[in-house]
């Protein structure tokens, strides 16, 4: 006997977890985590210095800021994060946020499909920055928001001005170039 127009059942309670796509995301995490360069390095005291002049100051912190993006990144959520505990629901929405812009903008593969038309890449990033404007401004949190990305930016551009960028390679090319020169 068969049951025409039955909603099919599944052998088991939980959802069917799509294995592939999991550990395809876990992998892109571990890959963007994996440009991250050492703590001890970015903070090692012996590489700290006054530059000598503003070309000099503007040489470090363009080399800086490409050598530690990933370290800089975390530096930024950090502060924003602390400046926002005193505010459960921007917290909130905060954290919301971020696993949005994960997801739509820096783990997918394919470009984004709606109604049969694909979005590029300029307009998901203008779409979900308009987005994360006007949901933390509906938050009341937006001088405080301002204000640890004003201390963040303090923060990254005092260390990427004093850090020396000697003992800084990009990839095993540019140390071997640097050490035959």
């Amino acid at each position: 006997m068969t049951n025409y127009g039955a909603i099919p059942t599944s052998s088991h309670g939980s959802p069917v977890v799509d294995l592939d796509s999991v550990s395809r995301v876990k992998q892109q995490i571990k890959d963007g985590l994996a440009t991250r360069r050492p703590w001890r390095v970015m903070f090692d005291f012996h590489s700290v210095g006054i530059p000598r002049g503003l070309s000099d100051a503007f040489s470090r912190i363009k080399k800086n800021l490409v050598y530690f993006q990933t370290n800089y990144a975390i530096v930024f959520l950090v502060v924003i994060f602390l400046s926002l505990i005193k505010h459960p629901t921007s917290l909130i929405v905060l954290t919301v946020l971020v696993f949005v812009w994960i997801f739509l903008y820096f783990l997918r593969d394919e470009p984004i499909k709606l109604f049969s038309y694909q979005v590029d890449d300029k307009t998901v990033l203008v779409c979900l920055s308009v987005i994360t404007i006007v949901l933390l401004f509906l938050t009341n949190a937006t001088l405080n928001i301002a204000g640890a990305l004003l201390i963040g930016a303090v923060l990254v551009l005092i260390h990427a001005v004093v850090r020396k960028t000697d003992d800084l390679f990009l990839d095993e090319k540019a140390a071997m170039a640097e050490t035959l020169a």
